[in-house]
């Protein structure tokens, strides 16, 4: 992590600039090749497992420092300090680096073939809640994190069962580590998004009191690669960008292809998980969805932008703002080429 552990702690407003245009970014041309003396700071911890197993990271012709950085608090604070070229996320931290004026772009974006049977989330019912269907949840308490994927996940299941905001009782508590597990078994709440591993921990250990999951049917699986707007508007830097998404593609590709490598390399040997866990995340997961069209990413997203907007008293604005389209097929075209089905 190096330089990030301390930049951090003074990051405060510094590094914003003024925003860049949509129409200018559109416009600009990113060169054909990459000037090996280019260097970004990217924080993407998994892939950078997975590029390392795969033997990908030669495939980066520029020079790299790697953040371990996650989630949108902590990349956004990177960002603004001018720490951060690049970063992992979901769907909710662009839409929030917009309100408090950060300017960013997403630069590439990845789903999950089957969403629907293969959720990153189900929703977590504690013992004697009585809840077995989306509808029971009317005058429930429900764990609430707003600015997280977890909480706008709560509100698209209260959408979904025809409830709103008023006709539950929401807890604001953090949706870090084992919080929300521990809130549902000890009766703080009556439910919560839960994820991962924690899913089959929670059934383990609660389970036999009556605690349960449902599936909430939804689609909960966006994932980006985000960056600020500064960086994909110098050149340069927007070069080695698309060298870094063409290969973190095919890092996707890897991983779904190598579950046996992926255990053992990343979720034993570098989360310290057991392999019991590692074989239930490869399940889960499923397979990779890159597209090259974004505009379903985009509808979503704007889907997204009005529920929040709507929760929060923000304003909404135009999805098409966050989205870099100049980089919209480069992960998918990377992929082709490998299949040689085609590609850029």
């Amino acid at each position: 992590m190096g330089v990030l552990a301390v930049s951090l702690l003074l990051s405060g407003c510094a590094g914003e600039e003024e925003a860049v245009s949509g129409a200018e970014l559109a416009e600009a041309e990113i060169p054909e090749s990459v000037d090996p003396d280019t260097k970004l700071t990217i924080g993407t911890p998994e892939i950078e497992v997975a590029l390392r197993l795969s033997g990908l990271i030669n495939e980066l012709s520029f020079d790299v420092e790697w953040a371990e950085l996650s989630g949108g608090p902590q990349c956004s604070e990177a960002f603004r300090a001018s720490e951060l070229d690049v970063c992992s996320s979901a769907e909710i931290p662009s839409i929030h680096a917009h309100w408090t004026g950060l300017d960013t772009r997403l630069v590439a974006a990845v789903f999950r073939k089957d969403p629907v049977s293969n959720p990153i989330y189900e929703l977590g019912i504690a013992p004697g809640a009585d809840i077995r269907a989306l509808e029971d949840l009317r005058g429930k308490r429900i764990a609430y994190s707003p600015g997280q994927a977890q909480g706008v996940l709560v509100l698209r299941i209260l959408q979904e069962a025809g409830l709103t905001r008023d006709d539950v009782e929401l807890v604001e508590m953090p949706s870090t580590a084992d919080v929300y597990p521990t809130a549902l078994g000890n009766g703080e709440v009556d439910a919560a998004p839960i994820g991962s591993v924690n899913i089959r921990r929670y059934l383990d250990l609660y389970g036999p009191d009556g605690g349960t999951t449902i599936k909430h049917g939804l689609r909960d699986d966006p994932g980006h690669l985000w960056v600020p707007t500064s960086t994909v508007a110098d050149p340069e830097k927007a070069a080695a960008v698309r060298e870094f998404v063409q290969v973190w593609a095919r890092a996707q590709i890897w991983i779904n292809e190598h579950p046996e490598e992926w255990i053992e390399g990343y979720y034993v040997e570098d989360q310290g998980l057991s392999r019991e866990d590692g074989e239930y995340l490869v399940e889960l997961n499923g397979d990779p969805d890159i597209p090259a069209d974004w505009s379903g990413a985009i509808e979503r997203q704007q889907e997204t932008i009005e529920l929040l907007a709507e929760a929060t008293g923000n304003e909404s604005f135009d999805a098409e703002t966050l989205f870099d389209r100049r980089f919209e097929s480069v992960a998918a075209d990377a992929i082709a080429e490998d299949d040689g089905t085609g590609g850029a």
